[in-house]
């Protein structure tokens, strides 16, 4: 997850080519995005300041708790934690996995330290990222393996570990992005939902460092948007009891807006946890992170897979097989930064 951000379809990551040709500010701002730096150079009406809390409507929120999988009315993401001694309504919200404590703590600091022994790049309101994938371009639904050549070996054993949670089988990572949340920079990201062209429907996040919470919204909007209406093209891989089911007699996932389309549902990212976004909550929710909530510094990992066209099999599995096969390779970044240095 180069430079895809939510307006190419991206929720924390994606390498994309074909961006807009617009100027770049020295923060890596660009457009009507914004963060601390540059809103404090320009003026406020210049720019988009949307990643505050007071624009959403709190009234008819909910906390989803991952142990009991049910989302109870409030908005602090710490709601969770009273887990089994909820109170007050509840409601379900399909399409979330989260398991605590997914890696260790010395998993967890082996990983950062590998990811802080590279380089970083700007990203928009606020982030740096680190991506390792394909470049793509979202609006012309054009894919080529640029200078994609595998992931850091520092970071295989994270994929591994996907190889022990059931809803992971068979998840062919082709897209691996480190994303950094800082405060001191207002770092947020925007609204959105992961192209659904290209990405599979899996989306994956590994969460370092601090706690952080993601802000769910009902989408409304077209379907021609972040290439929904790709999603009648290929059947679902996982039903609706979250079990994973390969053998394509799942119907294509129907895009339509739910009933409660005037509620928002908060996901807690607890340190170390994982994340999976699928079906319903993939889908038909755009995901947002506020800048409120990030008090610490944050990293995550994001994984993503293809949509089953680009695997053996599928109509454009032939784009898709010389990515596929760069995936399964991995390289020491000491050796590569010392090369390219």
């Amino acid at each position: 997850m180069g430079g895809g951000e939510p307006d190419e379809g991206q929720v924390e990551g994606g390498a994309a080519e074909g961006a807009a040709d617009e100027a770049v500010r020295p923060c890596g701002c660009k457009g009507c995005r914004s963060c601390l730096l540059c809103e404090t150079a320009a003026p406020l009406h210049d720019l988009q300041v949307s990643n505050s809390s007071p624009l959403l409507e709190k009234v008819n929120c909910y906390v989803y708790c991952p142990q009991c999988n049910l989302a109870w009315k409030g908005w602090n993401e710490n709601i969770y934690k009273e887990h089994p001694n909820h109170s007050g309504e509840s409601i379900s919200f399909p399409g979330v996995y989260i398991q605590l404590d997914f890696i260790s703590e010395l998993e967890e600091n082996a990983l950062m330290k590998g990811i802080d022994e590279m380089p970083w790049d700007l990203s928009q309101s606020g982030r740096r990222k680190q991506n390792f994938g394909p470049k793509t371009n979202f609006k012309k639904k054009r894919l080529r393996i640029g200078d994609f050549k595998g992931f850091p070996e520092f970071s295989r054993f994270v994929q591994e570990k996907f190889q022990h949670v059931s809803l992971l089988n068979n998840y062919r990572t082709i897209e691996q992005c480190s994303l950094e949340y800082d405060p001191a920079r207002g770092a947020s990201i925007d609204p959105h939902i992961d192209d659904c062209w290209v990405w599979g429907e899996r989306i994956i996040t590994v969460n370092c460092l601090a706690e952080s919470v993601l802000t769910m919204t009902p989408y409304l909007g077209d379907v021609k948007k972040y290439n929904l209406e790709d999603c009648s093209l290929y059947n679902r891989i996982v039903n609706e009891d979250g079990q994973f089911v390969d053998d394509f007699s799942l119907a294509p996932f129907e895009c339509k807006n739910d009933d409660r389309t005037d509620i928002i549902v908060r996901l807690p990212m607890p340190k170390r946890s994982l994340m999976v976004l699928y079906g319903p909550a993939r889908y038909m929710w755009e995901h947002r992170i506020l800048r409120e909530d990030i008090t610490e510094r944050r990293v995550c990992l994001a994984y993503r897979e293809f949509t089953p066209p680009f695997l053996p099999g599928g109509n454009w599995e032939n784009e898709g097989s010389e990515i596929l096969d760069a995936a399964n390779s991995f390289w020491n970044h000491l050796y590569v930064e010392k090369v390219n240095s």
